[in-house]
């Protein structure tokens, strides 16, 4: 009898020790899962990754900005060594036409090496038509110039351009290059005063 009783409570202890070993791990797999739930939650709420696309914005807009110095700086130079390969280029036919008037027959006076201020007249005058046609026709349509000469002291000036050039073809912002020799005028059989021919190139869209 006491066998038997014994032998229940035996039974009986050893179930509720099963069950709460049972009890204490279903506690524990709850207690574990627990903090793997807050740390996703506090995964989704981190928002450190928001502020990646503004720093790229701004990168791009940097990059952006130093390209459109870059490009503004090489157009730049390009204009400048564009502006200096017509002046070095130019010049020298300036040169070679002016010299090449200076030694005109049609500008010369009856003393030799002279220029003749009546024929000097006749080319920059209303009634000179002919002979500036004939002047600028013997050389190239290419280039655009005028013939200036003027004397030392000031007093007498000449102009000589081609009467087929637009209006605007010669005004004064635009780009040009000059190369002036010296001359010797004469103003009539009794005298001659020193003075320049100059001859202007100005820019086509051809040169």
């Amino acid at each position: 009898m006491s066998l038997f009783i014994n032998d229940s409570l035996f039974t009986g202890n050893l179930l509720e020790v099963i069950l709460k070993k049972r009890l204490t791990a279903t506690a524990r797999l709850e207690a574990a899962l627990k903090p793997v739930k807050k740390t996703c939650a506090l995964m989704s709420r981190d928002e450190s990754g928001v502020l990646e696309p503004h720093t790229d914005l701004l990168s791009v807009a940097l990059a952006v900005i130093g390209f459109m110095v870059f490009a503004a700086l090489m157009s730049q130079t390009y204009l400048g060594y564009e502006d200096r390969s017509f002046a070095l280029e130019n010049y020298e036919i300036a040169s070679f036409i002016a010299e090449n008037l200076a030694d005109s027959p049609a500008l010369e006076a009856e003393s030799t090496g002279l220029l003749s201020a009546a024929s000097l007249d006749t080319f920059s005058g209303p009634n000179g038509a002919n002979e500036r046609e004939r002047l600028f026709a013997a050389f190239s349509r290419n280039y655009r110039f005028l013939v200036e000469v003027r004397t030392g002291d000031g007093q007498w000036h000449w102009q000589i351009k081609p009467d087929d050039a637009e209006p605007d073809a010669f005004a004064d912002g635009l780009e040009k290059v000059a190369a002036s020799v010296p001359v010797v005028i004469e103003l009539n059989p009794a005298e001659s005063v020193p003075g320049t021919l100059t001859v202007v190139i100005y820019k086509t869209e051809w040169n």
